[in-house]
Parts: structure tokens; C-alpha cells; sequence
């Protein structure tokens, strides 16, 4: 699929040089935006134990904080990629950074949980709308290699949420809830940028075609059906951990080391840019060797990491999150673009099913998480969620494509 074609297709052709320069730079900017969107999402986990402290919250209003951001984010992703496949829109993509900008500036003056709830669920608002439309761009701007371009977008994101602990800790810690106000000046350069991106999308965008030929044309429906919730499945046991890292680590690392709330984000810092460096590679890997391996190893290979965690002491609680970080967060590229695979022409639907899908069920994992650590302690959620891994033997339940990308 050339980059400078006029149809969103699924072709797999390779990109001539000037459409591969092209792609590239539109790649870069949508992923630059992704790590924009993902640095300011990101600081609301990453400001919890101040917004604890401020508001004498307990471990079930923090979940329901995420729960409130994960389930905006992820009710509306479906429906706006399923209608944006028909018509798209390339302007969405600022109106959606605008939503996470009001997000950002009522987070940052809020004086109630319920404030605090709304802010959430504008901040989740922008981000159902800003994922399905950026991850067609993504593809269209792909020449072709399209693990490269999941992969190259993604990890823009998953940088920006690695850098959202270290801004919480460098900037806001130090300054308080209201410094949050500062970081609306990204949320505006990210409206330009996305603003720019959608100039460069809107003479290539038209309606999916009726019909696309594809490989995965050719399997059963209820095979399809099957393997579209073996990676349903896949995405929870990923997200359910993720989301035992990312949201409860700092509190884990405090409670269990007695170490700084400075010190355990800057613990949370080394998983996250782990997550983001595993990002990058599991695309291009799966463009080599095939999407199905991927999956294998990224999602069964984390199961001894995940069982020794809760046994480990700090050095090697840092170590062991590192490598969990690394291989599991290879898997989403490799799912995505697999997915995509199964049902041809509907790329929009299937990033705004899988990102909903994944958010949701970071939300519910965060208020189920929230829930068991005030009546079990934070140590029993790293016990229990040590198991999540072993859903990756159903990979075994998926069809080989036999795909392979230059």
C-alpha cells in the first residue's frame, strides 16, 4: 500500500523510495503525536499518590479513576472506527486532542472526586477518538510493512507513557496538582501537529472498498470468530498485568522497599520505557517471522518473570519488571496487525475493537485490582496476577496466515 495512494486498502505491496520517504515522515508525525497524547494520558496514573494524599482516597476510588478514563476510552473506539472506515474523518484527530486538553486543565484545578471523575472521562473521550483514526493513518503511511508501522506508532505512545512518571515526579510532585495546567502547552502543539496530519490525510482518504482479497479471506467464519477471541482473550491477560504495573507498582515498590514516591516513579520509569523499546521491536519481528510467534513468546514467554516477581527483592523486582516490560509489550503490534488480517477492510473497526477492548479492560482491572489490594494488601495482587500469562497457550487456537512482509 503506497503512501501516497488515494485508496485505503489492505495491499501489502512494497513502497517504491518516494513513497517510503513520504510514509516516514508521516509516520514520525502521528507517532509524535501518540507519544503526546499517551505523556499527558499518562499522568494521571503517575499523579495517584499525590491525588491520595490530597483527597484521602482509598485503593477503590483510585481504580475507579482509571475504570472512569479506561471505559470513556474504550466504548467509543469501536464506533468511530467502524464509521470512519465508511467516512472518514481527518480531522478528528485534533478535535480528539482537544477533549484531552480539557481533560488535562480541569484535572488540574479540580476540588472533588467527582471533578476528578469528569476530568477522567474527558481525558479517556480524547483518546477513543484520537486511536482508530491514527492507527489507519498509521497503515496507510505503512508502504506495505505494516507490523513496522504498528510498531513505529505505538511506540510513540508507549514513550510518552514511559515519560509521564518522570514528569509527575520532576515537575508536578514538586510543584503540585496545578502544575498539571503547564502540560496543556503539549496538548496544543499536539492539536497543530494532528492538525497538519490531517491535511497531509485528507486528499488520500475515501471509503474502504466493498471487497479486498486477502489470505484470511479464505478461512471459515467460525474459525475467524474463534480466533478474534483467542486475541480478545490474549489482550486481557496482557492488559490485566499491564495494569498491575502501571497503576499499583509505585504503591507496591513503597509498601513492600519503604522506598520514595521520587524513587518508585522512577522505578515505574524503567518498566515503562522497557514496554516502549518491546513495542518497537515486536512489529518488524513479526513482519520477518510471522505474527503467531510473536504472540507466542510475548504473552506465554512473561509466565516465569510474572511467578518470581512477588518473590524478588528491589534490584531484582527492577530487573524482572524490565523484562516483563520488554516481552509482553511486543504482543499488541503483532495482535493488531493480525487481526486485521482475519477480517480485511475493516481497519478502523478492528483498532478501535482491540484499543477499546484493551482500555476497558484496563479499566476493569484497575478497580477489580484497586478492590483486592484495600482487602488483601497490594503484595496479594502481584501473587494472583502472576497466573495472567498462562492465557497465552491459547495462541495455539490460532490459524497460521502464513504471512510474511519484506
Amino acid at each position: 500500500m503506497a503512501a501516497n495512494s488515494a485508496v485505503i486498502s489492505d495491499d501489502t505491496s512494497p513502497a517504491t523510495p518516494v513513497a517510503t520517504g513520504t510514509a516516514l515522515g508521516v509516520l514520525a508525525a502521528v507517532s509524535s503525536s501518540h507519544f503526546l497524547n499517551d505523556l499527558i494520558q499518562s499522568l494521571l496514573p503517575s499523579i495517584y499518590p499525590i491525588l491520595k494524599s490530597n483527597y484521602a482516597l482509598d485503593f477503590g476510588q483510585i481504580g475507579l479513576l482509571t475504570f472512569t478514563y479506561q471505559l470513556t476510552a474504550s466504548l467509543l473506539q469501536p464506533l468511530v472506527g467502524a464509521y470512519t472506515d465508511r467516512r472518514p474523518l481527518p480531522y478528528s484527530l485534533p478535535f480528539g486532542m482537544s477533549f484531552t486538553l480539557c481533560g488535562l486543565l480541569l484535572l488540574s484545578q479540580a476540588g472533588s472526586f467527582p471533578m476528578l471523575l469528569l476530568a477522567a472521562a474527558l481525558v479517556g473521550t480524547g483518546s477513543s477518538i484520537f486511536h482508530p483514526e491514527s492507527s489507519r493513518i498509521a497503515r496507510l503511511a505503512s508502504g506495505g510493512r505494516h507490523g513496522f508501522a504498528q510498531s513505529f506508532f505505538q511506540v510513540g505512545g508507549n514513550a510518552g507513557s514511559a515519560l509521564g512518571p518522570l514528569l509527575a515526579a520532576f515537575v508536578i510532585l514538586p510543584h503540585g496538582q496545578g502544575a498539571l495546567a503547564w502540560v496543556s502547552v503539549l496538548a496544543l502543539v499536539g492539536i497543530l501537529l494532528l492538525t497538519r496530519v490531517g491535511l497531509w490525510y485528507a486528499p488520500r482518504a475515501k471509503p474502504k472498498a466493498a471487497k479486498i482479497a486477502t489470505t484470511a479471506a479464505t478461512l471459515p467464519k467460525r474459525q475467524v470468530v474463534i480466533a478474534v477471541g483467542v486475541l480478545l482473550a490474549l489482550i486481557f491477560s496482557k492488559y490485566f498485568y499491564l495494569i498491575s504495573l502501571s497503576n499499583y507498582y509505585t504503591f507496591y515498590l513503597i509498601e513492600k522497599f519503604h522506598v520514595s514516591t521520587q524513587s518508585a516513579q522512577i522505578h515505574l520509569f524503567y518498566f515503562l520505557g522497557a514496554v516502549a523499546l518491546g513495542t518497537l521491536v515486536g512489529g518488524p519481528i513479526g513482519d520477518k517471522v510471522g505474527r503467531k510467534w510473536v504472540i507466542w513468546v510475548s504473552i506465554l514467554g512473561v509466565l516465569p518473570f510474572s511467578l518470581l516477581l512477588p518473590h524478588a527483592d528491589l534490584f531484582w523486582t527492577a530487573v524482572l519488571t524490565v523484562i516483563i516490560g520488554l516481552i509482553l509489550s511486543s504482543a499488541f503490534s503483532a495482535i493488531l496487525v493480525y487481526a486485521t488480517e482475519l477480517l480485511p477492510g475493516n481497519v478502523g473497526m478492528i483498532a478501535g475493537m482491540f484499543f477499546g477492548f484493551a482500555f476497558g479492560m484496563g479499566g476493569i482491572a484497575a478497580a477489580v485490582l484497586g478492590e483486592i489490594a484495600d482487602h488483601k494488601g497490594i503484595e496479594y495482587v502481584y501473587q494472583i496476577c502472576a497466573w495472567l500469562p498462562a492465557i497465552g497457550l491459547l495462541t495455539a487456537f490460532l490459524p497460521n496466515l502464513h504471512r510474511r512482509h519484506a
